[in-house]
């Protein structure tokens, strides 16, 4: 099994994504190591020699900045720091994002100036290499003293406390710790801090939506192309030209991915009888674009803070300096996560629109696309599913980043909101999905009424694949199992995306 070295090189989503699918194994670079050790011997030294407190080291913590605690209960505040916290609540965090959690906090605790012992880290490598994945809930967190409550249910598994997954089955942390021979770690000086001040469950979950949100938006344009063509749909607003006087970097690709999409259609192609289209099919490459555009933004966000050092206090060795900050404040996440969510929903918009149209008996189809209307009633309703959907998207994208609570007695005045952000954005993308699989099965349908044309090659391959999964419905059946095939189908599909997105 490949193995992916932990270390100060830049961790990109696509190396996430390598890491995952292939697999690998965690290991610590001898660098990482170093530096963890370091840095710990550093606090140690300091500790003994320091003429002033440390905040969260040698005193309690938010409001309690300024209670002094004795050297021999320092282990014990950072026990109770972890048991304190894990206060989540709500449904569970999925274990894939769970596993993401595990990577970016021992990426995060690896730079060195966490001041964590090696041991800790080593354990969270552990959990991460054997499958072993603490349960965590959604609810819970502010986004700006970290992820308080999520990170300690993440922890809560180093102490033999809590509950983990394994193998697919819930457990009592414990039991599995003694499964595997792995006793409780005893907590130094500052590490509770370092396991619970952090972003990574929102950081987490926006890694995760950028590796979903990049293969839906690509392929919505798809699915676009295959609409626009049983739309009877015209070619012109996809020309280069147009394109280049407003020369955004997502409406040009989309436009460039349309007319390679449409390729040698004879139905595109065909001389056309309407002067325009409506917006829904005219303007995909402002408004798929405007979505890709979104998304280069937010992949910057994320990768620059899967590879920060985003617990508190910082420690610097080198510069002989603890300093307390707040770099665990989660507000570029949040307005990043915000921005994610409403770029996603628009996809959903306006892919609604063009089901709409489909199934509005223009252009030669038929009402609702189905034979003898009327007596059936077709692709009626899946226009409402899609509707509904639509709707519960645009309650969903109500920013979470403009809002802040005071905590802490007023010493946390400010909070991001960035988790509320992370847990809404992972409903508007998956409702997208659906959004998508409807438009797919409303445009698959609509097509075969174009016949005996033909779409381009690669549309009539897709829709050969499609075939598997999702039939032509002749009369009316049961919809609501070809809605989930058809939905099944687009988590299955490979889509291969150009370097630049």
């Amino acid at each position: 099994m490949k193995k992916h070295f932990i270390s100060t090189e830049f961790l990109g989503l696509e190396s996430v994504k390598t890491i995952l699918n292939k697999k690998m194994r965690l290991e610590l670079s001898e660098e990482a190591v170093h530096s963890i050790n370091k840095c710990r011997f550093y606090l140690n030294e300091a500790m003994q020699f320091a003429t002033e407190p440390i905040y969260g080291v040698t005193t309690g913590f938010g409001s309690l900045c300024n209670t002094s605690v004795s050297m021999q209960d320092l282990s014990m505040l950072q026990r109770n720091l972890v048991i304190s916290h894990a206060c989540g609540i709500g449904d569970e965090v999925p274990q894939e994002i769970v596993q993401l959690m595990l990577l970016l906090k021992i990426q995060s605790l690896s730079y060195g100036n966490s001041g964590v012992q090696l041991e800790t880290v080593q354990r969270l490598i552990d959990f991460y290499n054997a499958g072993v994945y603490p349960v965590v809930y959604q609810q819970g967190s502010l986004g700006a003293s970290g992820d308080l409550a999520p990170l300690a249910h993440l922890a809560l598994p180093l102490l033999d406390l809590g509950e983990v997954y394994y193998n697919g089955k819930k457990h009592p942390a414990e039991q599995i710790n003694r499964k595997f021979g792995w006793e409780p770690i005893t907590l130094q000086s500052k590490e509770g801090l370092a396991l619970l001040n952090g972003t990574q469950f929102m950081s987490a979950y926006g890694v995760w939506l950028l590796l979903k949100a990049k293969k839906l938006s690509w392929l919505a344009d798809i699915i676009a192309a295959i609409s626009l063509d049983a739309f009877d749909g015209r070619i012109e607003p996809f020309h280069i030209s147009i394109q280049l006087v407003r020369p955004h970097i997502g409406q040009i690709l989309t436009a460039a991915h349309i007319n390679e999409l449409l390729e040698e259609s004879q139905i595109i192609s065909q001389p056309k009888e309407h002067v325009q289209d409506p917006y829904s099919f005219r303007c995909i490459p402002q408004v798929h674009g405007a979505t890709k555009d979104a998304l280069q933004y937010v992949i910057g966000v994320i990768e620059t803070e899967i590879n920060s050092v985003t617990d508190n206090p910082t420690i610097f060795p080198d510069e002989d300096m603890i300093i307390s900050a707040g770099n665990f404040h989660g507000q570029p996440l949040a307005i990043a996560l915000d921005f994610l969510s409403l770029a996603m929903a628009e996809l959903g918009n306006i892919s609604e629109r063009r089901i709409y149209q489909l199934i509005s008996g223009k252009r030669g189809l038929p009402s609702f696309l189905i034979k003898h209307s009327g007596l059936n009633s077709g692709f009626m309703i899946p226009q409402y599913t899609a509707a509904s959907i639509v709707s519960q998207n645009k309650t969903f994208t109500m920013p979470s980043s403009s809002d802040s609570i005071e905590s802490s007695q007023g010493q946390e005045d400010h909070v991001s909101m960035g988790a509320n952000a992370a847990t809404k954005a992972f409903l508007v993308v998956n409702n997208v999905e659906k959004i998508l699989a409807i438009e797919l099965l409303n445009a698959a349908q609509a097509i075969e009424f174009r016949r005996p044309l033909q779409s381009s090659p690669f549309i009539e391959e897709f829709l050969k694949h499609y075939r598997k999964y999702v039939p032509f419905v002749e009369k009316d059946t049961v919809m609501y199992p070809l809605i989930q095939a058809s939905q099944q189908f687009i988590q299955g599909v490979e889509v291969v995306m150009p370097e630049q997105f």
